[in-house]
């Protein structure tokens, strides 16, 4: 899973819808640079401290935002790798 490169809007980005682009902004991610530095679990455990009905189906939206997959080929793909990553950055 390598990270694509980019700027501006969150927008461009595949699978963030304007749900997903809401909670982002209220936890302070407002574009593609924002996210790229974050990374997945990081800008998933912020959008969880502002909105913690957020379900995983956001964490598997962002990687696949970064990474150019669909987000149902990261959940089925990358599910425990991100979890554990998850799970690592909570303690």
């Amino acid at each position: 899973m390598s990270p694509r490169h980019f700027e501006g809007s969150l927008q461009q980005l595949p699978n963030l819808g304007p749900k997903s682009i809401q909670m982002l902004a209220s936890a302070g991610i407002h574009s593609q640079d924002q996210l790229q530095r974050l990374g997945s679990v990081a800008a998933y455990v912020r959008v969880k401290k502002v909105a913690p009905a957020a379900s995983l189906n956001l964490l598997w939206a962002l990687e696949g935002a970064l990474t150019g997959l669909r987000w149902q080929d990261v959940a089925r793909d990358h599910r425990t790798s991100l979890l554990m990553a998850l799970d690592a950055s909570e303690r």
